[in-house]
């Protein structure tokens, strides 16, 4: 086996899993937002937009399975925690922010002059009749657009970041943002990769395992060589985005995906903005099927529903969701990923360093779980007394209100766990 070989394309199979529309439509509408302070916020979405979803990739050459990700807490949590993750990125946000994208992306702008709302049903309808199809006859013509269009689109990319850099498209502003490293880290959140990367452990592992690799160090030489690879094509694409959008922060308000579209028409024209918005909508479309045919799978293992009938639930869902649009869906989706990405980041770092003792996941997870939802609660109920109160928590007020809790809770179960190990067994001999 040549390893290097194997590292390469191991790592532009990682490019291509992480690799979506939504990698493309945040970075450039966190730079417009950020303006002159775009780096800083930049390096925060790098931490959870690439360094988090590898982090969760790698995570799994401890784990093995997807079932045993937060095991030690209890199977019924890892149940729980398991199916919100595949919610998430699944019917809930992913799988309508799909379909919202391709047609604020790929419909919208041919058709300018037709009524957005009759556009947008027409354009649900079809794109996820379209995904139902390929779902249920599990076609091959998904892996067939996927890799065709993922080079298309970089070299499309790679022509915008090179027209912007060189170009005069405009001039960063000072937008006077506070807590810019926090804004840009929970931005990251938004593209969902380190909730996915749990799902996408367990098939990297388990392909790994099937060219004879099962050895754990053999595991992470692989993974963290071409984790490196796929960082380095990610951080890229992130770092140009941002600092275009950046350039452009002070020409006006733009949605979500329109930012990217902007910066595709300032660069290319407007064929490339019409081109660039096609090959993107319709990139979305081998990301919905992947997407709707993870979450029916998961599904149909705990009700007596069927893979083919939670194909239809999902595809139907999604299309209603995804006709209000990508802002009401990313509006929807802050909450929820709030709560769930802080518990995501202490899990995956607790299977990195292997911690063993049960206590330390409980007391880690909980304390994190209770804190952020409190914050979140508080923020989206308006209620201001137990804003305040959080508020006088270290790194509170830079948006990291669980993360001391959640230190001192590991202290505590690392100290209390032998304790209580030990009394247990003295308990058991002095029976």
């Amino acid at each position: 086996m040549n390893r290097k070989k194997e590292v390469l394309i191991l790592g532009f199979a990682l490019f291509a899993m992480f690799f979506g529309a939504g990698n493309l439509i945040f970075p450039p509408s966190l730079g417009i937002e950020m303006g002159k302070d775009w780096l800083l916020a930049g390096i925060g979405f790098l931490l959870t937009g690439v360094g988090l979803p590898l982090l969760g990739v790698l995570a799994f050459t401890k784990v093995g399975r997807l079932e045993d990700f937060s095991v030690k807490i209890s199977s019924r949590f890892n149940t729980l925690y398991c199916t919100a993750l595949v919610l998430v990125i699944g019917p809930l946000f992913a799988i309508p922010r799909t379909g919202a994208t391709t047609f604020e992306m790929g419909v919208l702008p041919s058709f300018p002059n037709t009524d957005p709302k009759m556009l947008s049903i027409i354009t649900a309808v079809l794109f996820f009749g379209l995904t139902l199809i390929l779902v249920i006859r599990e076609s091959k013509i998904t892996d067939i657009i996927g890799k065709f269009l993922t080079p298309i689109i970089l070299v499309i990319l790679a022509a915008i970041a090179i027209l912007g850099i060189t170009g005069d498209i405009g001039t960063a502003v000072d937008k006077h943002i506070t807590s810019v490293f926090s804004k840009g880290f929970v931005s990251g959140y938004q593209t969902m990769d380190a909730l996915a990367s749990v799902i996408f452990g367990v098939v990297i592992v388990k392909g790994l395992e099937g060219k004879g690799i099962t050895d754990e160090k053999e595991q992470r030489y692989f993974l963290s060589g071409s984790g490196l690879i796929a960082a380095i094509g990610l951080g890229l694409i992130y770092f140009s985005l941002m600092f275009l959008g950046a350039k452009v922060s002070g020409v006006g308000t733009f949605s979500t995906t329109s930012a990217a579209l902007y910066l595709a028409e300032v660069t290319l024209g407007s064929a490339g903005k019409i081109a660039f918005g096609i090959c993107v909508a319709t990139a979305c479309l081998t990301t919905s099927v992947g997407l709707v045919a993870i979450s029916s799978d998961w599904f149909s293992r705990f009700t007596p529903i069927s893979y083919k009938v939670w194909s239809v639930i999902i595809c139907v869902f999604s299309g209603v969701v995804a006709i209000e649009g990508v802002d009401f869906i990313v509006k929807l989706s802050v909450p929820v990923l709030c709560i769930l990405y802080p518990v995501t980041i202490i899990l995956i770092l607790l299977n990195i360093f292997g911690v063993s003792h049960v206590l330390v996941y409980r007391l880690a997870t909980y304390t994190t779980l209770v804190v952020i939802t409190l914050e979140v609660g508080a923020s989206t109920f308006g209620i201001t007394s137990l804003s305040n109160a959080l508020l006088n928590i270290p790194l509170a007020k830079e948006g990291f209100v669980w993360v001391l809790p959640c230190l001192i809770s590991i202290i505590i179960g690392s100290v209390a766990a032998p304790i209580r190990k030990a009394a247990k067994l003295k308990a058991k001999t002095e029976k």
